[in-house]
């Protein structure tokens, strides 16, 4: 009996490492979705699963990438949020024809993340129809804490490995629009 009990503590013990060796990936501020159309909708939820080394996070500040426009903030309870406005580095044709030259370029929201919990922080917008499928977006994130910074920013160089970023910005995956079938 005592062999079945040993063959059972290390099958645990390869379950509980594989476990530890994913761990470090979710502790990336990450999108729940990072796939999104061209000439659609996107609601970007931004997951910041803990602190800074253990610091209560004051403030999530997120950069809005180009290609994303007509951008909006959803208010949190407890939280204050501010966006800052500014031109895009091109005129974006949006629904029925309008051209938009500026948007929302950076979100904040303030207020208090202990570093035992987590949160979702979200915003909504459109990916102009100009944003080609198969384009990456980084949406870099910077959590700034009592004590100490987390800019979650960094993108991998084309010969880089992007797991091997200490802090890599949550990326969005653009893709072609799903193609419309006509009835008959």
């Amino acid at each position: 009996m005592p062999k079945l009990h040993v063959l059972i503590t290390s099958a645990l013990a390869g379950v509980v490492l594989s476990v530890a060796a994913v761990a470090p990936a979710a502790a990336h501020v990450t999108l729940e979705r990072g796939e999104a159309s061209s000439g659609a909708g996107y609601k970007a939820v931004l997951r910041v699963p803990h602190g800074c080394d253990g610091s209560t996070t004051l403030t999530v500040r997120v950069t809005v990438p180009e290609g994303i426009i007509a951008v909006k903030p959803m208010p949190k309870a407890g939280w204050t949020v501010s966006v800052t406005r500014g031109p895009y580095e091109r005129g974006y044709t949006f629904m029925h024809g309008l051209t938009l030259k500026q948007g929302v370029r950076e979100i904040v929201w303030t207020g208090r993340l202990e570093d035992a919990f987590y949160d979702e922080f979200v915003f909504s917008g459109f990916v102009a129809e100009a944003v080609p499928a198969g384009t990456v977006l980084a949406v870099p994130v910077v959590q700034e804490c009592e004590q100490g910074t987390a800019a979650w920013t960094e993108t991998a160089a084309p010969d880089q490995d992007p797991h091997a970023l200490k802090f890599p910005a949550p990326l969005l995956r653009i893709v072609a629009p799903p193609e419309h079938h006509e009835h008959h």
